[in-house]
């Protein structure tokens, strides 16, 4: 048992507002913070990255500057921030494309999800919808893998470039539903979507936000959504494991992280203004406008998502012999 004297128990109150005067020491710098987006500006990464920053740089009482890295499917800017001095300054808003997806099919990347950078929190998620020709006779997932086992290799399903969300949907389709077929990888979710459209293709996974304008315009039909449940924005599309394939779940996903060695303190600030400026009810709603569903978790929570999310596609990409070009 420790006897504690006068001398130090004084000694303990002199030192205590000493620790604490250290710790409110770390702090962001004193400069504008840039928000580095793997994507030309006005894409989905883009577009949530702006609407938030503003409300990020308020709780911080910083201004945070988007800064666009376009290039390499989002891995470019992903290179430079794991690099990046791990004090706050650089922050990063990346996709699941550059997180998981691309290490996970093997392709040469210059960095590790896991190690290179702390998972800080989850932004959103935007679900694909899972679109076809107006005139393939399935009116439904159900009878849209009965017509492909009835006719295996003879149905194609476009994607906006190899190894990338629209793909690994396709694949995980492909997988779960024991169905054969054929990929047709274009440059750009745009013009696969309007061979969609001009019957060139038969089917194609596209985000939520690009897709659904067609759908309502009548230039193509959705059969269903890719989440486990139902988008706010498309509350009348029923999901693909509820029409057809149960289990059956894909999505691309936006999250903020930091360079691996940012102190903890500066992690759950950061944290706590994106969470907070997500739950505001404006910028709620423009997420939904946007077709994202805003997501929320702590930090560790979201550090398993990320790991869950490449294990899968890893898992994905190595049953079917998927490997980037």
């Amino acid at each position: 048992m420790i006897k504690l004297t006068r001398r130090t128990a004084l000694a303990g109150l002199a030192i205590t507002p000493l620790a604490s005067l250290r710790a409110q020491t770390v702090d962001f710098p004193d400069r504008p913070l840039r928000l580095v987006v793997g994507f030309p500006p006005g894409g989905p990464n883009d577009l949530l990255a702006r609407l938030i920053a503003p409300g990020v740089g308020e709780r911080l009482k910083r201004t945070v500057v988007v800064e666009n890295r376009a290039g390499a499917n989002g891995e470019i800017a992903a290179a430079s921030v794991a690099k990046a001095p791990p004090d706050g300054s650089v922050i990063m808003l990346g996709s699941n494309g550059s997180t998981t997806i691309a290490p996970a099919l093997s392709r040469n990347v210059p960095y590790d999800i896991r190690t290179d950078f702390v998972a800080v929190a989850p932004v959103g998620i935007n679900p694909m919808l899972l679109v076809v020709r107006n005139d393939l006779p399935a009116a439904n997932v159900a009878e849209l893998l009965a017509l492909a086992r009835a006719k295996p290799g003879k149905l194609n399903g476009a994607s906006a470039g190899a190894g990338g969300a629209t793909h690994l949907a396709l694949e995980l389709f492909k997988s779960m539903g024991r169905v054969d077929i054929v990929h047709v990888p274009y440059k750009g979710g745009g013009p696969a979507m309007a061979d969609l459209m001009a019957g060139q293709v038969d089917l194609y996974f596209g985000g939520l936000s690009t897709a659904l304008p067609h759908v309502k315009a009548g230039k193509m039909r959705a059969l269903g959504q890719t989440l486990g449940v139902r988008s706010p924005a498309a509350p009348d599309i029923p999901t693909i494991a509820e029409a057809g394939l149960p289990g059956y779940e894909a999505a691309i996903s936006y999250g903020i992280f930091l360079p691996t060695g940012t102190p903890a303190v500066l992690v759950e600030r950061l944290h706590d203004a994106v969470d907070a400026t997500i739950r505001s009810p404006d910028i709620a709603r423009r997420f939904t406008e946007l077709g994202a569903d805003p997501q929320f978790s702590s930090p560790a929570e979201f550090a398993a998502y990320v790991a869950d999310d490449l294990a899968k596609w890893a898992r994905l990409a190595k049953e079917a012999g998927l490997k980037a070009d």
